[in-house]
């Protein structure tokens, strides 16, 4: 089973490139965040053309928004609000198999990383919070993947710049100690570093600002494939895909990849 997820920054802007990110990478699953339209607006047409014979879509005109779609039978789907909110930012699913799918979208936060002064940060960690605690009351009920755009980047190698980014959202020690909380409460395995050591720099997204991205390099891994200790037997690989950022109109995100033996 391969599962691809991507912060697509508008799937009506950019359905062509995700029917090329499927037809180059063959994801059973794909799971979108940042799909910036409602349900009723949904281009579900151009998934079906691509093969994907379930789905289930959580979205919000304009703003968030996360969808999932399978080759595999859905059984259920489900649809969580967060912080008193109604904004679209998780949605997940039990395939038929028993295996669930967390698709999230997490607050970016802002630019002061001060809860006091920026409401935005506060109803970050306020998010981040919540799903500790969720997590832990849901610990070892089934197989799961979690995935999505986490807007954390954990490790010093996870950003270009360590000491200029510790004040940075996104990388500060109180978005990162609540993410260690959520991965310790759902007992989860970061499925990318299984495979890419913890020294070594990966990242997920690079700011459209850099005249040349690329060559600036500056990015950060804030989107994560995250799975339960019941799978980790079954990991056989993960990696950023992340020639695709490089792709016309491009989003300033890259895909992240799991490949499971089911």
């Amino acid at each position: 089973m391969r599962i691809v997820s991507w912060n697509i920054n508008s799937v009506r802007l950019r359905i062509e490139s995700v029917a090329r990110l499927v037809a180059e990478l063959s994801p059973d699953i794909l799971c979108l965040q940042e799909i910036k339209v409602t349900d009723a607006a949904y281009p579900q047409s151009a998934f079906t053309e691509m093969g994907f014979t379930d789905h289930a879509v959580f979205g919000q005109k304009g703003y968030h928004g996360v969808s999932i779609h399978s080759r595999l039978p859905i059984s259920r789907a489900h649809r969580k609000h967060w912080c008193g909110r109604e904004d679209s930012r998780h949605i997940w699913v039990t395939l038929a198999s028993g295996l669930e799918v967390h698709n999230f979208y997490v607050p970016a936060g802002g630019d002061e990383p001060d809860p006091e002064k920026n409401e935005k940060f506060a109803h970050k960690l306020a998010f981040l919070d919540a799903m500790a605690d969720w997590f832990k009351k849901r610990k070892g009920e089934r197989p799961a993947v979690l995935v999505g755009d986490l807007n954390v980047a954990p490790l010093e190698t996870d950003v270009w710049s360590h000491k200029k980014l510790a004040k940075v959202i996104t990388h500060t020690p109180a978005e990162i100690s609540r993410l260690d909380n959520i991965m310790t409460a759902g007992g989860w395995i970061d499925a990318v570093r299984e495979f890419v050591p913890p020294e070594d720099k990966i990242f997920s997204w690079w700011s459209y600002r850099a005249a040349d991205w690329k060559a600036a390099n500056k990015g950060r891994r804030l989107d994560h494939i995250w799975v339960t200790p019941h799978l980790r037997a079954a990991l056989q690989g993960a990696h950023i895909a992340e020639p695709v950022r490089g792709w016309p109109r491009p989003s300033d995100h890259a895909p992240v990849v799991l490949d499971l033996n089911t």
